[in-house]
C-alpha cells in the first residue's frame, strides 16, 4: 500500500540549527530515548529548536502494538534504575522550564513503571527545582494503586492520552480500554483534586464529529483541563492509514467548542501533538 500524499496544509520544519544540535548532543550524551525521534513526532524541529523535548522511560520497546504508533514492540529492555538521574541532568543541561516525561507500555512490570515515573518526578524536583513537570503515562492497566504512585509524586501535569473515539479502540489500541483511560483522568482528580489533567486525540483515523464531540463531553465530566487535537499522519505502511485529512479551519471550530465546554486550555492542529507548546499551560489548577 502507499501512503497518501499529505495536503498542503501538513508542513513541518526539518530538525537542523545549533539548538537542534544541542539538545540531540545532550540527550546522547545522558543515553536517554526521546519521543521525538521514536515516534517521528513532526514538530521536533521547533521543539528541539526551543531546547525542548519530551523524554522516554523504560526504554524504546512497547508491549503493546498500538495500529497507528511507529514506536517498536516486542519484548522490552531491562528497567535502568539510574534513567531517573540522567533525565533531571539532562533537564538540567537544557535549561527546561517545563518537562515532559512519557515511557512506553510496560505491561511485563508489576507497577506499569509507574515507579519509576515517581522517581524520575523525586529526581526532577532535587535538580531542577523551577522546572514544572508534566507525566504522560500510560493506563497502567487500570491499576488505581500503580496511578496513585505517580499522582502522590511532585507532578504539576498528569495527561494520559485518550487517542481516538470508542468505535475505534479495538482497531486502532488493542489492549486498551476507552473506559479505563477516563478511570484513569478521574481517579487523578479523585487523588488530587487540584491536579491540572490532560488528554490528546487523534483525528482522521474515520471518527464521526459527533463521536468526537462525545467524547469531549465524557472528558469534562471527569474534569479534565487541557485537550490537545491533532491529525493522525501514518508513519509508515505498517501502520493504520489515514481516513481523511482534516482541515485546519475544521480544527479551529472544534477548538472553540472545546473551549466553550470549558476545557482551561485547548491546542488544536493539524500538528498538535499531546506535548506541543505544552510550557504554555504549566500551571498546574492547585492553590
Amino acid at each position: 500500500m502507499i501512503a497518501r500524499r499529505h495536503p498542503e496544509w501538513i508542513r513541518a520544519r526539518a530538525p537542523f540549527g545549533a539548538a537542534v544540535a544541542r539538545t540531540r548532543a545532550i540527550v546522547r550524551e545522558h543515553r536517554l530515548h526521546t519521543v521525538c525521534e521514536e515516534a517521528q513526532c513532526p514538530n521536533v524541529g521547533e521543539c528541539w529548536a526551543h531546547d525542548t523535548a519530551t523524554f522516554m522511560l523504560l526504554g524504546d520497546t512497547c508491549t503493546r502494538n498500538c495500529q497507528f504508533c511507529a514506536v517498536s514492540h516486542g519484548k522490552p529492555l531491562v528497567v535502568d534504575p539510574d534513567e531517573p538521574r540522567r533525565v533531571a541532568e539532562a533537564v538540567g543541561a537544557l535549561g527546561l522550564r517545563h518537562v515532559v516525561v512519557t515511557s512506553v507500555n510496560r505491561d511485563d512490570l508489576a507497577d506499569g513503571g509507574a515507579g519509576h515515573f515517581a522517581e524520575t518526578a523525586r529526581q526532577l524536583r532535587a535538580r531542577v527545582p523551577e522546572c514544572a513537570i508534566e507525566v504522560l503515562i500510560p493506563d497502567f492497566q487500570g491499576d488505581m494503586d500503580a496511578l496513585a504512585t505517580v499522582v502522590r509524586s511532585p507532578i504539576d501535569v498528569l495527561n494520559h492520552n485518550t487517542e481516538t473515539v470508542p468505535r475505534l479502540y479495538k482497531r486502532a489500541r488493542p489492549g486498551a480500554a476507552y473506559e479505563r483511560s477516563l478511570r484513569i483522568l478521574a481517579g487523578a482528580k479523585e487523588l488530587r483534586p487540584g491536579l491540572r489533567t490532560k488528554t490528546g486525540l487523534m483525528l482522521g483515523l474515520g471518527e464521526e464529529p459527533d463521536e468526537v464531540r462525545t467524547v469531549l463531553h465524557d472528558l469534562r465530566a471527569v474534569a479534565c483541563d487541557v485537550l490537545t487535537l491533532g491529525q493522525y499522519l501514518q508513519p509508515s505502511t505498517h501502520e493504520l492509514p489515514v481516513a481523511r485529512y482534516v482541515p485546519p479551519e475544521e480544527f479551529d471550530a472544534l477548538g472553540e467548542e472545546a473551549r466553550a465546554m470549558g476545557f482551561a486550555y485547548v491546542e488544536s492542529g493539524p500538528l498538535v501533538r499531546s506535548s506541543y507548546h505544552a510550557w504554555r499551560h504549566t500551571g498546574a489548577a492547585e492553590g
